[in-house]
């Protein structure tokens, strides 16, 4: 079994108090079965600060205030249970954030996620070309299933083209999207806007980027900077290609990463790029009926 990571995964490291968006504000923080139990038999201060700001009402979590914070998040920006019990007492999804995790017969892809702003100013200020490492291996083999195979040919293709220096990046989102099928609605950016609009919202703040990008004339089609934006391409490909094993529609997922990258593209130019693609990760990676409705906006053409 083995675990593949893009280049930049070991580079990342929580900036904690220096985070203007931090996680532990206004994101539901459910409490898996092992930290719940640990949570039982810590004492003091602490244990019943913990006992006293735990809703058991469906799956445990920790209960927010009235601003959304997590009860734990101090004026310092800090969090109190690891200040006083550690890192090892955290539940696991406070300590697997921002990491996403997708899995495959023969080992787990596993990345960053866009939604926090460390990670997107590791991942598109990466300097290197964006490739794949082997970071944990327990020297057992399992062989690939044929579709797996084929979608790491896919992969690979479509990282090919997103990383072809020889053309503009406005080429190679056209260039992938005629070599997988992907075929955008001719929408404007005011019906992009009032599309995305009707979406699961997170942020109140995320109004004012659709605002912004209904008064465009057009999407990005190109960017200032080509190595972020190939950079936002192949995270966008890496994170979502993984789920062609579930459904085996490609253009799909190819669509999304280029009208992802064109939108994120066109707020970066009001908002800056690591703060559009913080914002957009936010409020459309971590939502799956979100996802859903953009996924299925994009013609299918294209099998594995």
């Amino acid at each position: 079994m083995r675990i593949i990571a893009p280049n930049y995964y070991k580079k990342f490291s929580c900036i904690a108090d220096k985070c203007q968006h931090s996680c532990c504000v206004g994101w539901e923080i459910d409490i898996d079965a092992d930290t719940y139990e640990m949570y039982h038999l810590v004492e003091g201060e602490i244990g019943e600060r913990l006992w006293n700001c735990i809703s058991c009402d469906g799956e445990p979590h920790f209960i927010l205030d009235e601003n959304g914070r997590c009860p734990f998040l101090n004026s310092e920006g800090l969090c109190d249970i690891i200040t006083e019990c550690g890192e090892d007492a955290l539940c696991d999804i406070c300590a697997d954030h921002p990491r996403f995790r997708n899995y495959r017969s023969d080992g787990i892809d596993i990345g960053l996620g866009l939604c926090c702003e460390a990670a997107a100013s590791l991942i598109l200020g990466f300097e290197e070309p964006f490739c794949l490492e082997i970071i944990e291996d327990d020297g057992h083999e399992i062989e690939c299933s044929a579709d797996e195979i084929a979608l790491n040919k896919a992969f690979a293709s479509a990282i090919a083209v997103a990383q072809d220096r020889m053309l503009s990046f406005g080429d190679r989102c056209e260039k992938l999207s005629g070599t997988f099928g992907a075929k955008l609605p001719d929408y404007s950016p005011l019906e992009w806007a009032k599309f995305y609009s009707s979406l699961e919202r997170l942020d109140s703040a995320w109004d004012e980027c659709l605002e912004y990008l209904g008064k465009c004339d057009k999407l990005a089609v190109d960017y200032k900077d080509e190595r972020a934006a190939e950079n936002l391409l192949c995270y966008f490909l890496y994170r979502h290609m993984a789920s062609v094993l579930e459904d085996n529609d490609i253009s799909s997922k190819v669509g999304f990463a280029v009208l992802s990258c064109r939108v994120v593209l066109t707020l970066a130019e009001s908002f800056g790029i690591e703060e559009a693609a913080r914002m957009y990760s936010s409020e459309i990676e971590y939502s799956d009926e979100n996802l859903a409705k953009i996924l299925s906006k994009v013609d299918i053409e294209y099998y594995i």
